[in-house]
């Protein structure tokens, strides 16, 4: 895919942070628009921006955990566009706790929106995308889809399991010569507010972590733009990439989860540890 000219791409979460910026970059390479996110008001904002660009933008407001909701949606956007050629499946969200005390309904929470939504989103759109005869499925993973971080295994879990679901999805449409191709997103840390927004459980603090200035010290340290993280996805979709590290941060943590597989929380608390100074 050289070019995102008069293509229809669809995302999730498209009200902030990646996908609003996933929105506007697409925008302005001439890129037609579907957009969903929780957050009407958020999303009706990256809407606007999009249109002053001169492409079509429709917009629904669509809980990625609801499989209907989702559904209902592909078929909406090819109805509205007449075909659909990107999914962008980018919504989520955040739980911090040991996992011995997270929740259960924290837990259900963030499975339904950061695994069950991916799912949703690129089984609902797959059919559509192999009809556009140029497709390509982009699921959003994480840094910690990569290594594992104590007080983040719901988030961890969730991670991991859209690396997986989406590596596979990509050796299965390979294997069987599909036009559609799947691509795996993993950022590091993005100047987004989902720290502020995450659930954290008290039990972190059994970790020696202060919830309140846990969240201030993530956000103090983040490095990379929204922004540049779209034009990075984006790059990387063109070139049918199936993985993409997005962030300093994202290769650094990939380059040592790879030499030290079984051992590197120790140097990890290290790197944390300089990180709060």
């Amino acid at each position: 895919m050289n070019s995102f000219d008069d293509k229809v791409a669809a995302i999730t979460g498209a009200g902030s942070g990646i996908g609003a910026s996933l929105a506007l970059e697409l925008a302005r390479r001439r890129c037609r628009l579907a957009l969903c996110d929780l957050d009407e008001a958020a999303l009706e904002v990256s809407a606007a921006k999009a249109r002053l660009l001169g492409v079509q933008v429709t917009t629904r407001v669509v809980d990625v955990a609801e499989r209907a909701a989702v559904h209902d949606w592909a078929e909406a956007v090819v109805r509205e566009h007449g075909r659909v050629h990107l999914v962008f499946n980018n919504a989520g969200v955040a739980v911090a706790g040991t996992a011995e005390d997270t929740d259960y309904r924290d837990l259900e929470w963030i499975v339904g929106i950061n695994l069950w939504g991916v799912v949703h989103g690129t089984k609902a759109f797959l059919p559509h995308l192999a009809a556009s005869g140029d497709g390509h499925v982009v699921n959003i993973s994480s840094l910690f889809g990569l290594i594992g971080v104590p007080g983040q295994s719901a988030y961890n879990a969730t991670k991991f399991a859209v690396r997986g679901y989406t590596e596979a999805l990509r050796g299965e449409l390979k294997a069987m010569g599909s036009c559609v191709s799947a691509t795996c997103v993993h950022p590091g840390g993005i100047r987004t507010a989902i720290a502020r927004h995450s659930r954290t459980d008290a039990s972190i603090a059994r970790l020696g972590v202060d919830p309140a200035k846990a969240a201030a010290d993530f956000e103090r340290h983040l490095r990379t733009t929204p922004d540049r993280a779209a034009q990075l996805i984006l790059k990387a979709v063109a070139q049918d990439r199936a993985r993409v590290l997005v962030g300093a941060d994202a290769h650094l943590l990939d380059l040592l989860g790879r030499l030290l597989p079984g051992g590197y929380h120790a140097p990890l608390r290290r790197l944390m540890g300089r990180a709060k100074r």
